[in-house]
């Protein structure tokens, strides 16, 4: 048997996680964390690239360009799907490895086809759903860390993992504007093209936002390769996995996650075409990036939070909260007159309900896949109490196994909400003339979110607090 499987992991043993899973478990998930931000400055930058193309010579319709950037959540919400139940089949170590390479696909085919005006759009469509392997990515990702620590550090290891990976939406929305602006690998990057903006042309090399990244994943998926483990007790068959759609909490907790996570990746990747669309004056290439970079950091935050105060109670002040920013964020948007120009607006109080909205979807991320570990080690000890047969070792193998096809399975549904936020704006911006009619649908399901998380997990007397 390979080095690189662990025949023995127990970290629910305090002596066995003083002595060498500690360590061991804080290598693979400070590996894992850079494969994962990759991932995540792939699946988006479709977000930052729509907004320059019709600049150098794309001729491709508004609609057109909404479809570019919600692709790639679509995709990948779908590969999440099947990504949930990888790692217990093929090892965490090898699929965070060859997932991490495929990011290579749709990095450089980016960076070729942005280079000619002429690129056919079922082509860029092609690209655009290729991005999707980074929103996959996830899933895979996080039921591979939830292997590794114990329960009172789920929370923890969880949150640094998605939230330090989610910063690279925003690294990506900060990073790609500036090496648009250079000839990043010379000759060997091909041409600039020219950028009319105003009657006024400069130079820029679209193709490296997609080429910048090609470097990082390449050696991310080596130091994947050569320096993760795979753990022997986390194998399971897929039919082993799939119990977990016939666990109720499952399904709860996707619905919940959409309102979390969902709300990131949707808000991440319509900001900088809500913002220029909103308030035309405002270069969204400036601030797009600091809405994603809060809700990372709260994200990374957040997981500590949960672990202290209880995973079920901070999401249900989450969703209170994320009520409240929404009734703000449309309190400072403009509003269009007879005549179809924007009138009224503040841009400054727009964006700082936004932060705050980033912010919460950051907590509520950390707080909800907190919950999922104790929900379903929860179900297996009162399993346990019932059949007296079932030893405390099957109890922990069962509870990490379902709780890490949940984590991933609930990644997968919650991406969705990366597709349905920007549709949803351009939708309510065809019917209404305004993205505002969206909104009070965000609010609508916000409520409803609040009051699930209430009912099941953080009442007093609730069938399943945590």
């Amino acid at each position: 048997m390979s080095s690189k499987v662990l025949q023995r992991w127990n970290p629910e043993n305090a002596s066995f996680w003083q002595q060498s899973g500690h360590s061991i478990a804080n290598r693979n998930l400070w590996i894992s964390i850079p494969c994962l931000f990759l991932a995540f400055a792939v699946w988006m930058v479709w977000s930052m690239v729509v907004v320059k193309l019709p600049d150098v010579g794309f001729n491709y319709t508004k609609n057109q360009l909404f479809w570019l950037t919600a692709l790639p959540a679509l995709s990948g919400a779908t590969l999440r799907i099947f990504y949930s139940f990888l790692v217990p089949i093929f090892g965490g170590r090898r699929w965070t490895a060859i997932s991490t390479a495929s990011l290579l696909l749709p990095a450089i085919g980016i960076g070729y086809a942005v280079q000619d005006p002429n690129t056919p759009y079922p082509t860029m469509m092609l690209l655009a759903l290729l991005c999707g392997l980074g929103g996959g990515n996830f899933s895979s990702s996080m039921s591979n860390i939830n292997f590794f620590f114990p329960k009172a550090q789920k929370g923890y290891a969880l949150g640094m993992n998605a939230g330090l990976g989610n910063l690279g939406v925003s690294a990506m929305q900060f990073i790609v504007p500036v090496v648009m602006t250079m000839a990043l690998f010379g000759a060997i990057g091909g041409e600039s093209q020219t950028l009319v903006k105003d009657g006024v042309s400069t130079p820029i090399w679209l193709q490296n936002a997609g080429f910048v990244w090609v470097p990082f994943i390449a050696l991310s998926a080596i130091a994947a390769w050569f320096g993760m483990n795979d753990i022997a007790d986390a194998k399971a068959s897929f039919s082993e996995q799939a119990v977990i759609f016939q666990r109720k909490h499952n399904w709860i907790m996707c619905w919940l996650y959409l309102g979390t996570f969902g709300s990131f990746i949707g808000f991440a990747a319509g900001f900088p075409l809500l913002i220029k669309g909103q308030f035309p004056d405002v270069d969204p290439a400036k601030f797009a990036f600091l809405g994603p970079l809060v809700g990372a950091i709260t994200r990374s935050v957040g997981g500590s939070i949960a672990d202290k105060l209880g995973g079920a109670k901070v999401t249900f002040w989450v969703f209170l909260l994320m009520v409240l920013s929404v009734f703000a964020v449309i309190n400072f948007m403009p509003t269009k007159g007879a005549d179809g120009v924007l009138m009224g607006g503040n841009f400054i109080g727009f964006f700082v309900a936004f932060l705050c909205l980033f912010a919460l979807t950051g907590v509520g991320n950390a707080s909800t896949f907190k919950m999922i570990p104790v929900i379903f080690l929860t179900h297996h000890e009162r399993l346990a109490q019932v059949n007296k047969n079932i030893s405390r070792e099957k109890v922990m193998q069962d509870s990490n196994k379902e709780a890490a096809a949940v984590l991933g399975f609930t990644s997968a549904i919650g991406a969705y909400g990366g597709f349905f936020i920007p549709k949803s704006y351009g939708t309510a911006i065809a019917m209404t003339g305004s993205p505002i009619a969206a909104l009070y649908v965000f609010i609508v399901f916000y409520v409803l979110c609040l009051a699930v998380t209430w009912w099941f997990y953080s009442r007093k007397n609730a069938p399943m607090p945590c």
